[in-house]
């Protein structure tokens, strides 16, 4: 758990899990300052303990007090599980269908943007988990440019978020409302990606990371399941479509390996469910048919266990980072480069959230 809080940038990351080595004192020439010299030292040639390392302390428990943001998109047309899905990652009802009283499951016309907070609470640590649904997605018989209100909405995050850090006087910590990861729903049809899928993914990968899932694969054998992930994975190389992690963003060797695991594994293969069954004496989280019971965190029926530790046990610190660096960067750099950019006017006026075809209404709750 200690690896998903917001404890800074991705080096701090991978400092937590740097084993300590003991070497002799180095002199190196900085890059950065001619005819600076910069001495390192480590391990025993300190004459005794300084107590540098308390500095992790320090930051945890700021951060546990502070808590941490995480926005995720869930995106795929309906009937494909995606609310029961994020119910099954958090282990809580935290989806819109869930959280709205008399909820009536009926296809928008358009597509429309709903997001809903809530403040989840562990072991002492807090999370403000923002889910942001995407009703009437691939849902028309004509779905030309149905992407379009999900750019808008992830690049006026971007705006929003701007408009906080050229502000003169900034807030001390700018609320972060950026998307930090977007689950993509493939139904399992056992074929290809289909050309809806080929234009949002191309899309959308080049501003937020792109998580494809298949949605209930249980109807698959997992022969079909096999050969549909590896046509998947054809299809995204033969259209140059980028999904998290990507390679270029591999900081070292260990990151490389396992990230590369991760790679073999998309899309991932689930089943979602809110409905635990008694199976050898223990519950767990299944679906029953008159064939058994499926397992949903069981790893040779479906692959949720894997998702789940890929967005929060051990990748949600750099989803964050790769927004932040990455996505966030390429934005700002691109709207501070325009030529007839007004400062004055992007850091004082509001950019209108609310449109046509993108609706935005937020909840909160606390768990």
């Amino acid at each position: 758990m200690f690896r998903c809080l917001s404890l800074g940038d991705r080096a701090f990351k991978n400092a937590l899990v740097r084993p300590p080595t003991t070497v002799k004192v180095e002199a190196e020439q900085s890059q950065s300052v001619p005819g600076l010299q910069i001495s390192v030292i480590r391990g025993t040639d300190l004459f005794g303990y300084v107590g540098i390392e308390a500095v992790l302390d320090q930051m945890r428990r700021k951060t546990m007090k502070a808590g941490f943001e995480f926005n995720i998109m869930v995106v795929g047309q309906s009937g494909l599980g995606k609310s029961t899905l994020v119910n099954t990652l958090f282990k809580s009802k935290v989806s819109r269908k869930s959280c709205t009283p008399n909820y009536e499951e009926k296809i928008s016309k358009t597509v429309k943007l709903h997001s809903i907070s809530h403040i989840i609470e562990e072991k002492g640590v807090k999370m403000k988990l923002t889910v942001i649904d995407t009703p009437g997605f691939g849902d028309q018989i004509n779905n030309e440019n149905c992407w379009e209100p999900i750019v808008k909405c992830v690049n006026e995050q971007y705006e929003k978020y701007l408009r906080e850090e050229l502000h003169v006087n900034r807030k001390r910590r700018i609320p972060d409302t950026r998307v930090h990861c977007c689950i993509y729903f493939l139904p399992a049809t056992g074929h290809r990606l289909r050309p809806i899928d080929i234009e949002f993914m191309k899309r959308l990968g080049k501003i937020v990371s792109i998580v494809p899932v298949i949605a209930k694969a249980d109807t698959l054998t997992i022969d079909e399941r096999l050969e549909f992930k590896e046509r998947i994975r054809q299809d995204l190389a033969a259209n140059g479509i980028c999904v998290y992690p990507q390679r270029e963003y591999d900081e070292d060797p260990d990151e490389h390996i396992l990230n590369e695991r991760i790679r073999e594994s998309i899309p991932f293969a689930v089943v979602g469910t809110d409905k635990e069954h008694q199976v050898n004496g223990n519950k767990v989280l299944g679906r029953k048919t008159k064939w058994g019971i499926i397992e949903v965190e069981n790893v040779a029926h479906c692959e949720f266990a894997n998702l789940r530790d890929l967005l929060i046990r051990s990748h949600l610190q750099d989803l964050k980072d790769v927004t932040h660096n990455i996505h966030y960067e390429t934005y700002r750099v691109r709207r501070l480069n325009e030529s007839n950019m007004n400062f004055s006017e992007l850091s004082l006026s509001t950019w209108p959230l609310e449109n046509g075809t993108a609706d935005k209404s937020d909840s909160e709750s606390h768990l």
